[in-house]
């Protein structure tokens, strides 16, 4: 295994030097790489904890407007997650914050800060990529609520997959007849991580 920040650069530096013959969990419709088939689909979710007096369903809930909601924040040039963008159009950027996807990496699971904001009450609400929400979700010492979103006018919802170089169609058609003969097992383990799946697009 090679590990890499995955960010800006991320298959340039990995999987098209050489350092690696495979990604896996990047979108399936990625240009950068020949991917296998999906073998899940998630999208972004709500974390709160449960019996909060507050039970959001969607973005449009009014109530969304007086709780502190934290977001993760990908980069300083706007590239950040569909639901941040969306909660701006609805006029919600006053009472949100913003927790670093990246974090630092001296400290185990920088992701995990945002959910457990949302457990400890540092915030009332975060919104997360499902696989990481609910993950950590299930790892906070109060329980949680997770509550999948859908967009309206961007994709929350995403399709993914493992990948390759591009010219390397041996190795995507076997790790393809691999996620074939073991479905039932890969489905076994998106349960055992509470990923949650399916979504749809705006």
């Amino acid at each position: 295994y090679t590990w890499w920040a995955q960010r800006r650069g991320f298959l340039r530096n990995t999987l098209n030097a050489g350092r690696c013959d495979v990604v896996m969990g990047i979108p399936a419709d990625v240009e950068r790489a020949l991917t296998t088939e999906p073998y899940y689909r998630s999208t972004y979710v709500m974390v709160y904890p449960a019996g909060a007096g507050y039970a959001p369903g969607s973005l449009d809930d009014p109530v969304l407007r007086r709780l502190r909601i934290g977001v993760h924040l990908i980069g300083d040039d706007g590239i950040n997650p569909p639901p941040v963008h969306e909660l701006s159009e609805r006029g919600i950027t006053d009472n949100v914050v913003g927790y670093p996807i990246y974090g630092d990496y001296r400290e185990p699971n920088p992701p995990a800060r945002l959910i457990e904001a949302a457990a400890t009450g540092e915030v009332d609400l975060a919104i997360a990529w499902g696989p990481v929400g609910s993950y950590f979700a299930a790892r906070q010492d109060r329980p949680m609520r997770v509550v999948p979103l859908q967009g309206d006018r961007l994709p929350f919802a995403f399709s993914i997959a493992m990948g390759v170089r591009k010219n390397d169609t041996a190795l995507r058609d076997r790790l393809q007849a691999a996620l074939e003969r073991h479905r039932r097992e890969v489905q076994g383990l998106l349960a055992a991580y509470r990923i949650p799946q399916g979504g749809q697009d705006a």
